[in-house]
């Protein structure tokens, strides 16, 4: 009875996991085989689950349209910018909350975490008037920091776990050493924290990459609008037409990268969000 039982659980456990990746990983697999079916195939009564017949009509679209490749490069800078200052800051700030003792820390903390809270069209109005009061509308680097609103809470956050994981003793030897704190986090304590910064940083890098509502509303034409706005903006032969072929193919092109990020640093990640979940 207990070996039946056992039997059960073990495929009802199965059957839970398949049903999870097929949810998680038929949205990709249907934008996939839809960037290569032509655009009379994607609406048929009889849908087919292989992208038959097959083209490359759809990525060869892609870039003409929209200047689609300044797009990939801005979304590289600004995504890439976000997560670097987001790192450098995030660092800097998590070693104060984990590891140096002052009184109103943990309020700071949860300040920090409140700010995650926020949806982004509550700050938007104010967002808006104060990059186009600092002349930053419409440029890079306003994008950079309107990001840091939710990129920097999360690095903070999870660093500060990680930092709180480390072994104190490390810290004290070095401060034995006449280190100062600055010293002591560049040089004994940051070498540590690979795994934490790689986690963090791939997490931060995603949410820019896949931000909209900011890029939409914070720039205006080709020369800093980001890969989403971009690939909302595409246009079909008429005004009337949806070129959804060519939004799947953009789409994959621009995911594909953050997959193969992930696939390449998974066991980084994975020890990251570990060790940032230890107690300190």
């Amino acid at each position: 009875m207990k070996g039946a039982l056992k039997v059960v659980n073990r495929l009802l456990f199965y059957l839970l996991v398949a049903f999870v990746v097929v949810y998680s990983v038929f949205p990709f697999y249907w934008a996939v085989i839809s960037s290569f079916k032509p655009s009379d195939a994607l609406f048929s009564p009889d849908p087919s689950f292989l992208p038959l017949p097959f083209t490359l009509d759809h990525y060869k679209n892609v870039f003409p349209q929209a200047n689609f490749g300044r797009n990939l490069l801005n979304s590289l800078v600004v995504a890439g910018g976000a997560t670097l200052l987001s790192l450098v800051l995030g660092v800097l700030s998590a070693y104060a909350l984990g590891r140096l003792p002052f009184p109103p820390k943990n309020a700071v903390l949860y300040l920090v975490l409140a700010m995650t809270m926020f949806p982004q069209i509550a700050v938007l109005g104010g967002l808006f008037l104060l990059l186009r009061g600092l002349g930053l509308f419409n440029t890079h680097l306003g994008l950079i920091l309107s990001y840091l609103l939710f990129t920097l809470p999360f690095t903070v956050w999870v660093l500060v776990g990680y930092f709180k994981g480390l072994p104190r003793e490390l810290e004290e030897a070095a401060y034995v050493d006449g280190a100062t704190p600055l010293q002591t986090l560049l040089k004994v304590m940051l070498p540590l924290t690979g795994p934490g910064l790689v986690t963090t940083g791939l997490l931060a890098f995603i949410a820019a990459w896949n931000e909209y509502l900011f890029a939409l509303t914070f720039t205006v034409g080709d020369s800093v609008k980001t890969v989403p706005p971009a690939i909302a903006s595409f246009g079909g032969a008429t005004p009337f037409e949806i070129p959804w072929g060519s939004i799947m193919a953009a789409s994959v092109v621009v995911t594909v990268p953050l997959v193969v990020l992930v696939l390449v640093f998974q066991q980084r990640i994975v020890a990251g969000l570990t060790a940032g979940a230890v107690k300190g």
